[in-house]
């Protein structure tokens, strides 16, 4: 078992961030991310989840209008805004990332399989974001994620295609401790677990 050293800063005292350092994040703790986040399972390796890394004040100014009024500072000041999303057409990559069953597109593919590709791609897109949480907490860095924004404007504006949809953002960079809240209570494992 991993000890607390390396458990603190993933789970025990992992904390979400509301405010950040002026610190920027750079394109190497990004790929660094990735290239930890892509290696936790999926289903079928479909691996659909996709991150749009919304750092300059351009893009950022694009993504304000879909925000909550509570999120927009917080997110506007972060250094970089990640948009967790999974991209709808995620059987394409299976020939490569799934090689050892040639099937495996047609489970996805046509118009009588859109709701197993939405579900597929919906649970694995989240599946991955929570991974990126654990990875980005594992290479130095600290996460706000969050909810509360308007799914259809970010889609709109970011992958007006219609491809990729939007899941939730987390905004990425280094905790300022001033705006860190009291931990809140989390379940007890009767709350929560059943042992059959």
């Amino acid at each position: 078992m991993l000890d607390s050293d390396a458990l603190d800063p993933l789970f025990l005292q992992a904390r979400t961030a509301n405010a950040f350092t002026a610190q920027p994040v750079g394109d190497a703790e990004l790929r660094s991310i990735f290239d930890l986040m892509k290696m936790a399972p999926t289903s079928a390796n479909s691996q659909p989840g996709r991150f749009v890394f919304v750092r300059s004040a351009a893009a950022k100014k694009r993504l304000e209008p879909a925000l909550s009024p509570g999120n927009r500072a917080k997110t506007m000041a972060a250094p970089v805004t990640v948009i967790v999303a999974h991209d709808m057409r995620f059987h394409e990559f299976l020939p490569r990332v799934f090689p050892h069953d040639p099937g495996a597109v047609g489970w996805f593919e046509g118009d009588g399989k859109r709701a197993a590709r939405e579900i597929t791609a919906f649970r694995n897109g989240t599946l991955q974001g929570a991974y990126f949480i654990l990875a980005a907490r594992a290479v130095g860095l600290d996460c706000g994620p969050m909810s509360g924004f308007d799914n259809a404007k970010v889609d709109a504006e970011f992958f007006p295609d219609g491809r990729w949809r939007s899941n939730f953002l987390i905004n990425l960079g280094h905790a300022d401790p001033a705006g860190t809240l009291p931990r809140n209570p989390r379940l007890d494992f009767d709350d929560a677990c059943r042992i059959l």
